[in-house]
């Protein structure tokens, strides 16, 4: 099966969503959302080996369980990796990718957990042998018990080893995760064999987006919308953010979402001005702003959204005119995300416009912009945070900061004005699809204008 851009380029969204139609496949009793079909999972393996050296293998590992307190655990959520390969979204699981084995029942080998009697009264249902092949793909699934036995089997017959490390460069997770500690118990063990980095290839290929990842996203984008149409008829003053928190959670589920991509922000007041505010325990007052972040997760894939509105279900001109220049910004940053486009440089071109527009609400003049120091723009006091990230199967998802962008791209777009003496802070983000033409906007249909959210709060 071949996946191409060119859906994306075309940007012919409504014949993507035609095409997710086709390429789901329905097993409630597994998980929540519609099955993916398994080319996708195959295809990005054949990928990932056609980038491997000749003689080596590859070890990906899921998520662990990771304990709360007393014998609880938290949620479990997949690592993005063994997802993007395999589309098993269970713990302990393990894939080994070997092109190049001498046997064709080890060149592709994935591990699930051995279930019995007890999980399954406890716990409740495992994947099966059957189930893990028609959910990846892959032919040969073996138990996890199997895997230090396979896997010591295999290591006298490569010469180079591949080590999936979490390489994110905003990570600062210094715990001792699972493939950390694989990594160096392996290294221990066979010291004479070569290491690579699996995460470089990896990056490369999760940051171009193949045509049904992106209706995933777009499906993920229009839950988020549901979302925001539900919250917009029940805010008021009086509300408690919780409330609204509550609203959001209960749209995801009924529609399918595994979860919150992050946990949201529901910021009213001067806490607006807070960037990752998450308490959301304050009652929401007459006469402030309201700012909303959040996205859901469906099928792994992350949407991201920024919206605020006025508690009341009017702006006042002065939140009107903060709101705009935010609006303008915004969509002056969507057109400049095109391929070739270095980010570095779209975040200054971004801070030269909304300067402007800061200047035009009388936050600074021309003349203090004229002498600033260029190294500590005065945008900054006021717009402090980048413009875009990547996103796909984490909210920051992976991709390279330092590479001119490319069609197939997802990255957000989420400029923002925060004015804490005035407790306003305005921050407008979508989610945008670089394509060989125009940037397609997937939260196109999610309401933005101002007059637009006032009419539909008092409607």
């Amino acid at each position: 099966m071949s996946f191409t851009l060119k859906l994306a380029a075309s940007g012919n969204v409504i014949l993507l969503v035609a095409l997710a139609t086709v390429l789901f496949y329905s097993n409630p009793n597994i998980m929540k959302y519609e099955r993916i079909n398994p080319e996708l999972f195959s295809y990005n393996r054949e990928r990932f080996k056609a980038q491997m050296k000749s003689n080596s293998l590859v070890v990906f590992h899921s998520a662990e369980l990771m304990p709360m307190s007393a014998d609880a655990t938290f949620p479990f959520r997949q690592n993005p990796d063994i997802f993007y390969l395999t589309g098993i979204d269970q713990e302990e699981t393990m894939l080994i990718l070997f092109p190049d084995a001498p046997v064709e029942a080890y060149k592709e080998m994935l591990f699930i957990r051995k279930t019995n009697e007890v999980i399954a009264v406890w716990e409740g249902e495992k994947l099966t042998v059957e189930q893990a092949k028609e959910i990846s793909g892959i032919k040969n699934i073996y138990m996890a018990d199997e895997f230090d036995t396979l896997l010591k089997v295999l290591m006298n017959h490569v010469e180079t080893v591949y080590l999936n490390l979490n390489e994110h460069d905003r990570s600062s997770n210094g715990l001792p995760y699972k493939d950390l500690r694989f990594a160096n118990e392996l290294r221990e063990r066979f010291p004479l064999h070569n290491y690579k980095r699996a995460a470089p290839i990896m990056e490369s290929l999760r940051v171009i987006k193949s045509d049904i990842e992106i209706a995933l996203l777009q499906h993920s984008c229009n839950i988020t919308e549901k979302a925001f149409r539900r919250v917009l008829k029940f805010v008021k003053p009086g509300v408690k953010e919780y409330e609204i928190e509550a609203e959001i959670m209960h749209e995801f589920l009924r529609n399918g979402a595994t979860d919150y991509a992050y946990y949201p922000i529901i910021a009213s007041g001067k806490d607006s001005c807070i960037l990752h505010y998450d308490k959301n325990n304050k009652v929401c007052q007459d006469g402030e702003v309201l700012l909303f972040d959040f996205g859901c997760k469906y099928a792994g894939y992350d949407s991201d959204m920024s919206r605020t509105v006025p508690v009341n279900g009017r702006f006042t001109k002065r939140q009107k005119d903060v709101y705009n220049a935010v609006l303008r910004t915004m969509r002056h940053a969507t057109s400049l995300l095109r391929p070739g486009v270095l980010i570095e440089e779209y975040h200054k071109e971004v801070g030269k416009f909304i300067t402007s527009e800061m200047i035009a609400l009388g936050l600074f003049t021309k003349a203090e912009v004229d002498a600033q120091d260029p190294k500590k723009p005065l945008y900054k006091k006021y717009f402090m945070h980048g413009t875009s990230h990547f996103l796909g199967l984490n909210t920051h998802d992976v991709g390279d900061r330092y590479k001119a962008l490319k069609a197939g791209m997802v990255l957000t777009c989420e400029p923002g004005i925060y004015i804490p003496a005035e407790r306003i802070g305005i921050r407008l983000e979508n989610d945008i699809l670089l394509s060989h033409e125009n940037p397609i906007d997937l939260m196109a249909n999610i309401p933005v204008e101002a007059d637009e959210i006032e009419e539909l709060m008092n409607s």
